[in-house]
């Protein structure tokens, strides 16, 4: 981050203003930069992170047993909705990063992305304390605490589709890459979900194997409520 108007925009994403700018700098800055880097950060802002939202879910649900919450605070605060998070406070805008980084679009990997608000999480919380720092993280997380319920949908796809085929003795799912596009730093991956009992195949794509195997898996799972809808109808 680089000159007042930088700074300004960034503390206007954030909704805080530091009182010490080098906890700021020290959260933006990526190892590859060199220097005091964010990796420290990280982890503190990690165990910060995983407090909040444990502690909203515990007083949102409080009769919802332990491992629905487990699950729920997992997909609250798992990479990809960290970066997800990232991305909408503009972040890979002000990050640091060393040239081999730079090139190879570092500023829109999601790894990098993630670390970088667990990095900021911390950075407010030594600034400002918890109460300011639970503040902005809850606020971040609104509309997320708000949708997540307890029970399978806090489950992901190929969780989901594996325990409905051990449910009924059947077998497990194969994820096949049939497809690879761009350049290393920005691919883009097709997958097929293949159950050796049922004939189709379930196409899913995205930026990284792990999103394409779950939007196949979820594939597979509309199918299979859909064949189950249908089966119940002629019964």
């Amino acid at each position: 981050m680089s000159g007042l108007n930088a700074q300004i925009k960034l503390y206007r994403s954030l909704g805080y203003r530091f009182t010490d700018s080098t906890l700021i700098e020290q959260a933006l800055t990526h190892r590859s930069f060199g220097g005091t880097h964010n990796e420290r950060l990280e982890f503190l802002g990690d165990a910060i992170v995983n407090l909040i939202v444990a502690e909203a879910l515990f007083a949102q649900f409080p009769t919802t047993r332990e491992g629905d919450l487990t699950r729920m605070r997992a997909t609250l605060i798992r990479g990809v909705t960290l970066a997800e998070i990232a991305r909408e406070l503009q972040l890979g805008d002000f990050l640091k990063l060393g040239s081999g980084e730079m090139k190879s679009g570092g500023h829109r990997r999601e790894s990098i992305l993630a670390d970088v608000l667990e990095a900021i999480i911390a950075a407010i919380y030594l600034d400002g304390g918890i109460d300011i720092c639970r503040e902005r993280v809850l606020a971040w997380f609104g509309q997320r605490l708000q949708a997540v319920a307890p029970g399978e949908a806090t489950k992901d796809p190929k969780t989901r589709l594996q325990e409905w085929l051990q449910g009924r003795a059947k077998a497990l799912p194969v994820y096949v890459l049939t497809d690879t596009q761009g350049e290393a730093h920005n691919q883009h991956f097709a997958i097929e979900c293949r159950i050796p009992s049922i004939a189709e195949h379930f196409p899913g794509s995205g930026s990284s194997r792990r999103i394409a195997e779950q939007e196949a898996a979820q594939a597979a799972l509309d199918f299979l409520e859909q064949h189950k809808s249908e089966q119940h109808k002629h019964d």
